[in-house]
């Protein structure tokens, strides 16, 4: 009988130690991190990594418009940015509250007539919609725990001409509530970037994160001192608005009301803009956007493949001495100076950084509208 219940008692012990050593292994291999010899596999950790400060900048800078607000009497300027893909823009109230007719301008110097989505009574805060941003980039929204004092940020205000600014900080103080104006802020963030006219309603981002966590609304006198709406407070609100809003039952000025060439300054200070976008696109290596800033007979003789062949060699680039006037068919022409480091054939194909040439040149540029909107029509380079 005992001999019977021998391999019975043997096979259950090892069968008990067979899931014991499963288990112990199991809870080893847990704790050991694995191995990856394959160099087309790697291991993705961001957690930590602070992005580039330039390309936070530039790609924030899309986002970002400026927004005029015409009255019978004058024409307040302010900021905004696209916060989804409806073309929304999220604004202060105190830049549009009076206006008559609204309008933006672009990161690329385009021009539209924009509508009030929702705009707050008691709190700064509006929404404009320009159907024709729905489906661009947007900027991404902070929605979970608010700032803490110290956390780096940058305020970003319009875009090009004299009202473009990009100011870095802290934050410095959280919870501030004032009023000011008719409106009341509450829980307000307190940085130490400064927030001048043109930074009222462009947004405040995270350095870390590049998200938008607020919405620049004052500034003190001396500029020293900067206060910034949370954008988790208001989201809901200006959601709602957003939701309700149907672009039928919308009012936008006519394009042909928004659309002034006869101001030569103005008229200059676009073009120019327009000109450093395309080379600063360059130099951040987005090369589409680029593309997209070009009239339609460039793009018909050069394909986007064809252009980014031109410029793809290129690891370094600065512009300077730029000039620019009107000529007499009412164009803008524009001359600067570039140097590039380039790499050189052999590096290319080797694909060693190091090894590179310094090339400079003269490029004019010929800036109109086309359809409403300006282009560069024209560009030509000549060795200095």
């Amino acid at each position: 009988m005992h001999k019977k219940r021998l391999p019975i008692i043997i096979s259950a012990s090892v069968l008990i130690i067979g899931v014991v050593l499963c288990v112990l292994f199991y809870e080893h291999w847990q704790k050991q991190e694995l191995a990856v010899s394959d160099p087309v596999v790697n291991r993705v950790s961001t957690e930590g990594q602070q992005l580039d400060l330039q390309s936070i900048i530039y790609e924030a800078e899309k986002n970002v418009v400026q927004v005029e607000g015409q009255t019978v009497s004058s024409t307040i300027t302010g900021s905004g940015f696209i916060y989804n893909e409806k073309g929304d823009i999220i604004t202060n109230a105190h830049v549009i509250q009076d206006a008559e007719v609204i309008y933006v301008r672009t990161a690329d110097a385009r021009i539209y007539p924009a509508a009030v989505v929702g705009i707050g009574e008691t709190t700064d805060v509006a929404v404009i919609r320009v159907p024709e941003l729905a489906g661009e980039s947007y900027s991404p929204v902070a929605r979970d725990a608010p700032a803490e004092i110290g956390e780096e940020v940058m305020a970003l205000g319009s875009p090009h001409g004299f009202q473009s600014t990009v100011t870095l900080g802290i934050i410095s103080g959280t919870e501030r509530n004032f009023t000011l104006n008719g409106y009341t802020y509450s829980n307000a963030y307190q940085i130490s970037a400064p927030i001048t006219h043109g930074n009222s309603g462009g947004p405040l981002i995270n350095r870390s994160t590049g998200k938008v966590i607020g919405i620049n609304s004052v500034g003190t006198e001396d500029g020293t001192i900067g206060f910034s709406i949370p954008i988790r407070e208001v989201i809901e609100q200006i959601e709602k608005w957003s939701n309700e809003a149907q672009n039928e039952q919308l009012e936008f000025a006519s394009a042909e009301d928004i659309i002034d060439t006869n101001n030569p300054e103005a008229f200059l200070l676009d073009a120019e803009y327009l000109v450093e976008y395309f080379m600063e696109s360059i130099e951040i290596r987005d090369y589409l956007n680029a593309y997209t800033l070009m009239g339609s007979s460039m793009q018909d003789e050069v394909s986007y493949s064809d252009f980014r062949d031109r410029y793809i060699h290129i690891v370094d680039l600065e512009f300077s001495n730029l000039t620019s006037s009107v000529t007499e068919d009412n164009r803008i022409q524009i001359t600067l100076n570039t140097t590039a480091e380039l790499k050189e054939k052999e590096a290319e194909e080797t694909e060693n950084e190091t090894e590179t040439v310094k090339e400079s040149y003269t490029y004019t540029f010929i800036v109109a509208h086309e359809n409403d909107q300006l282009r560069i029509l024209q560009t030509d380079r000549s060795t200095k």
